[in-house]
C-alpha cells in the first residue's frame, strides 16, 4: 500500500466552469486539503453551446490561484497540438507553479480531430502521439539543439532553453482497459490513467489486473516498476467513503474525482470539493 494515496478533482471547461471559475475552484481545493486540480482540453467539442475555455489560459488560472497542488491536463490530445509549442507553455506552466505540473495525454476522440481536419482515424492519431512524446521529451530535456527527422514533424537545430523547476515534469498516459498499446505506451512514462468502458469504477482486482501489465512491462524493459503513478478515475460518496483505501492498496497512487457539466452543477461541485478528499 502507497504511504498515502492521494486525490484530485478534475473538471470540464466548458458550461459554467470557464477560466475564471476554474482557478478560483482550485483555490478552494487547495484550502479543503486536496492534493490535485485538473481539467479536461477539448477544442471544438461543446456539449452545451456555450462556449469554452482554452485549456492553457485555464491551466494559467489554476498555478495562479494555488501554491501547493498538482495541476494539470487529463487529457491532452497531443495529436492536435504542435510539440514545440506545448513545449513552450508546459516549461512555462512549470515555471510559473514552482514546479507542480503533470501533463496527462491521450489519443482523443473524433469529435476534436475530423472537424478541423487534425489526424484520423485513431491508429492515425495513435502514431503522431508517439512521435510527438518523443519530441516534447526532448525539447524540454535536452540541453543542445534538437533535430528530429520523423514521420508527422521535421525540426531542425531548435533549442527552447525551457529552464523547467521540474528536472522531469511527469506525463501520464490515458487509454482504454484492455487495449494494451496504451499501457505499453504509458509504461514507457511516469503514470498511468486507465479507463474503463462507460467510465465505470473497476473492482480493485480488476484494477490491480491492469497495473499488473503495466508491472511486467516495466520490468522487461529495464524501468523501475516502483515511483509510477497510477490513477483511478471515479466519485465517492463523500469524506467518509473509505473505497478509495482498496484501490491504494493494489497500487494506486491517486484518486480523481472526475466532474461533468453535462450533469453536475457549479453549486454542487463547490460543494462536493468544500466537503475535502475521501478517506486515504
Amino acid at each position: 500500500m502507497v504511504e498515502r494515496l492521494r486525490t484530485a478533482v478534475c473538471l470540464p471547461t466548458f458550461g459554467d466552469f470557464d477560466a475564471r471559475t476554474l482557478g478560483e475552484l482550485a483555490a478552494t481545493a487547495e484550502q479543503a486539503g486536496w492534493d490535485g486540480f485538473f481539467c479536461w482540453d477539448h477544442l471544438v467539442w461543446d456539449p452545451l453551446g456555450r462556449g469554452m475555455a482554452d485549456t492553457t489560459v485555464a491551466l494559467t488560472t489554476i498555478a495562479l490561484a494555488t501554491e501547493r497542488l498538482t495541476f494539470g491536463p487529463l487529457v491532452m490530445p497531443l495529436a492536435r497540438r504542435r510539440p514545440w509549442k506545448v513545449a513552450r507553455e508546459l516549461a512555462t506552466l512549470d515555471r510559473l507553479s514552482g514546479g507542480r505540473l503533470v501533463l496527462g495525454v491521450g489519443n482523443g476522440d473524433d469529435v476534436d480531430f475530423e472537424p478541423v481536419g487534425d489526424p484520423t482515424p485513431a491508429r492515425h492519431r495513435a502514431a503522431v502521439l508517439d512521435e510527438s512524446l518523443v519530441l516534447l521529451r526532448r525539447l524540454l530535456e535536452e540541453a543542445d539543439p534538437v533535430t528530429h527527422e520523423g514521420a508527422t514533424y521535421r525540426v531542425h537545430e531548435v533549442q527552447l532553453h525551457p529552464q523547467t523547476v521540474q528536472q522531469r515534469i511527469p506525463i501520464w498516459v490515458a487509454g482504454w482497459w484492455p487495449n494494451r498499446k496504451p499501457l505499453r505506451r504509458a509504461a514507457a512514462y511516469d503514470g498511468v490513467v486507465p479507463l474503463w468502458p462507460e467510465f465505470a469504477l473497476p473492482s480493485p482486482q480488476e484494477f490491480n489486473g491492469c497495473l499488473d501489465v503495466i508491472r511486467e512491462i516495466r520490468v522487461e524493459s529495464g524501468r523501475d516498476a516502483d515511483g509510477f503513478d497510477a490513477l483511478v478515475w471515479s466519485r465517492t460518496e463523500g469524506p467518509d467513503d473509505t473505497r478509495p483505501l482498496e484501490y491504494a492498496a493494489v497500487g494506486a497512487t491517486w484518486w480523481v474525482e472526475a466532474f461533468d457539466a453535462r450533469r453536475d452543477s457549479l453549486a454542487g461541485v463547490q460543494s462536493r470539493i468544500l466537503a475535502g478528499p475521501p478517506a486515504r
